[in-house]
């Protein structure tokens, strides 16, 4: 049990609305839900911590949650399956009415329940005869990987990098971090108690890192080693992979195939004329030189978007002049927390006051996930198009651009250059750590004209303004719409994925799974991606957990090969492309990554949080064709 003197004096450091519903799930008291003790609706992406109560209604609050623990209070009062008071609990802490369908779900996020059965694997006595090949070993790969060492498949991850994590290996940029919430930003399997609000690039690699040492993964992973394509064997129903490593190309077999190679790991260049007779340094932001100095350097930075939001205010003022090359302004939101550190007394009260963690993580899920929703759905009858697309979409303009106007009052050059002439959440919401400073720095220029052509030591741009400069640094982004990049993947017929997708155009059922390429699953691939908000680590665990559920059924039914049914696919494509013909994302008045050259929205998901979460709760074969397994001889994977 906790010192009671410790306790208290970290209680001081608590968040209050999280606070208030470990009180109220601990004893059931519905008087903790009610004024005085009922927080206010946090605004905008804050923390909210003091809930807007008054000081003597939240150290009420703190004393009683002291008093329970001091007490030996360690159990609630009601249970996860409790749905109308779980409700009433997570409605009170936000402010604002959260629905009970949102319960299941969020008991998932706040570890009360399993998101994933695997201990029913044990009753499979032929799962060692099913094999499954991984490509990448970052989150998703991770994920997947967990789950199928717990459930007893055989399974190997094929790894490009000299070590794991994916873009968190790759991603060195001064500052490179997350921008979802760390405590959201973990795996409900593995949870963590974080040393900063929004982490760091090296704390989030040492948690992948962390977490494959302690399921055991290490052992299974092949590094540098690239998958370069796959052919799917119909008579052996399994797929043949071509593998290339430095002691060259080897073909390894499998019953299942699993892409996990993500949409933000190939860097995107500009093709910029001139570059090549460029004499001093130039790089994508996601290949960061480790021996590059930049003091009193002058550097040029071609993008505003999310690496440059993190990069720039990192290394302005050591460099002698910084030059940003803007090509569309971001909307970005306050928050308190972005540059924090979690503070020890907070690391205390995660560890020890019972459910807190759980609950400030369902704060987070539920502030930086489906709440903006409604904001990003098209009202026709709505006059004001251009800047907003609904009443609750032109709210949340009047905030932050309220917010951008009195961070740039002492320089309206710099509000007309920085104010987006889009809707809010058109495109990824940007959190401010310490932008607004950075541009208004003497030693920085944000120009709106983009880069024509560059010289030996000049950036020229379409105006004609020529500025010389010592690097340049490309935070251009990824090539997120050629979805599987490079690998080659030969379906049933012969026919290759890159046929039917084209360079920019993937779809698949559910976003996991595509007709004619049978035990072929795809993570967070096309119409996946959360523009709104969300997590990415809750992405890939809901696919995870369809991916082993369809597994696990495909197995106990002897299956050979699941392939999914052409009109089913077909129907969900139609579904999800209907879907976002009312959402922002087709909204003309911007350029994203988003769409394809034809205005398909490729990379974004049309659905909620808990849409995904209810689709992928588990897989039903009659969606798929199911072929019995041809033999009944173990399946080797060539690759151990």
């Amino acid at each position: 049990m906790p010192s009671s003197s410790e306790l208290r004096t970290a209680l001081l450091d608590a968040n209050i609305p999280a606070l208030v519903a470990v009180l109220a799930y601990l004893t059931g008291d519905e008087r903790w839900l009610s004024d005085p003790y009922r927080p206010t609706r946090t605004k905008g992406l804050s923390d909210h911590p003091d809930g807007g109560l008054s000081e003597q209604a939240q150290q009420d609050i703190r004393d009683a949650v002291a008093d329970l623990i001091e007490q030996g209070v360690t159990q609630p009062a009601i249970g996860p399956d409790d749905v109308a008071g779980m409700a009433r609990i997570m409605s009170s802490c936000m402010g604002e009415q959260v629905s009970e369908d949102y319960v299941p779900m969020m008991a998932e996020e706040m570890g009360l329940k399993k998101r994933v059965d695997l201990d029913r694997f044990t009753s499979l006595d032929t799962r060692g005869d099913y094999s499954v090949s991984i490509v990448g070993a970052g989150a998703s790969g991770i994920c997947m990987g967990a789950a199928l060492k717990q459930a007893g498949i055989p399974f190997t991850i094929y790894e490009k990098n000299e070590d794991l994590g994916g873009t968190w290996f790759e991603n060195r940029y001064p500052d490179c971090g997350v921008d979802t919430p760390s405590y959201w930003y973990c795996y409900t399997f593995r949870t963590s108690n974080w040393d900063r609000y929004y982490s760091k690039r090296d704390d989030v690699f040492a948690y992948f890192r962390k977490t494959a040492e302690e399921f055991g993964l290490i052992d299974h992973i092949q590094f540098g080693t690239t998958v370069e394509g796959a052919v799917y064997d119909e008579e052996q129903q399994e797929w043949t992979l071509s593998v290339r490593d430095s002691s060259g190309e080897r073909k390894v077999t499998s019953t299942f195939m699993v892409t996990a190679v993500g949409q933000l790991n190939r860097p995107k260049v500009p093709i910029i004329d001139g570059a090549d007779t460029f004499t001093g340094r130039q790089f994508h932001s996601a290949a960061w030189p480790s021996d590059l100095d930049l003091t009193g350097k002058k550097v040029a930075v071609v993008g505003t978007g999310a690496s440059a939001m993190q990069l720039v205010p990192a290394i302005y003022d050591q460099v002698d002049h910084l030059t940003i090359y803007q090509r569309s302004p971001q909307w970005i939101a306050p928050n308190n927390e972005y540059n924090r550190e979690v503070s020890p007394q907070t690391r205390y009260l995660m560890e020890n006051v019972p459910f807190y963690a759980g609950w400030y993580r369902m704060r987070q899920v539920w502030s930086f996930g489906d709440k903006i929703f409604e904001s990003l759905i098209i009202d026709p009858e709505w006059e004001d198009q251009a800047n907003s697309i609904n009443s609750i979409n032109a709210g949340y303009r009047k905030y932050f651009e309220n917010y951008m106007r009195e961070e740039l009052a002492d320089r309206p050059d710099l509000l007309s250059a920085a104010l987006p002439d889009y809707p809010p959440f058109g495109k990824r919401m940007l959190l401010d750590n310490g932008w607004f400073d950075a541009i208004k720095a003497p030693n920085v220029d944000l120009r709106t004209a983009g880069v024509a052509r560059m010289t030996e030591s000049e950036v020229i741009d379409s105006e004609g303004v020529a500025t010389e400069v010592d690097v340049v640094i490309y935070a251009t982004g990824f090539d997120t719409l050629n979805l599987l990049g490079p690998v080659d993947v030969v379906g049933r017929s012969g026919k290759h994925i890159h046929d039917s997708w084209g360079d920019d155009d993937a779809q698949a059922y559910l976003g996991i799974t595509e007709s004619d390429f049978p035990n072929l699953f795809f993570l967070y691939g096309p119409n996946t991606n959360l523009g709104h908000g969300g997590s990415l680590l809750f992405i890939v665990e809901c696919q995870t957990r369809y991916v082993i559920d369809l597994m696990y059924k495909a197995i106990a039914a002897g299956a050979g090969s699941v392939e999914c049914r052409e009109d089913v696919r077909d129907a969900y494509v139609a579904d999800v492309d209907a879907a976002h013909q009312k959402l922002i994302w087709t909204h003309p008045g911007m350029d994203t990554w988003y769409r394809n050259a034809a205005g398909r929205v490729v990379t974004n998901s049309p659905w909620t949080l808990l849409d995904l979460w209810n689709s992928t709760r588990s897989a039903d074969l009659d969606d798929y064709v199911v072929e019995p397994k041809h033999n009944s001889k173990p399946v080797e994977q060539k690759a151990h």
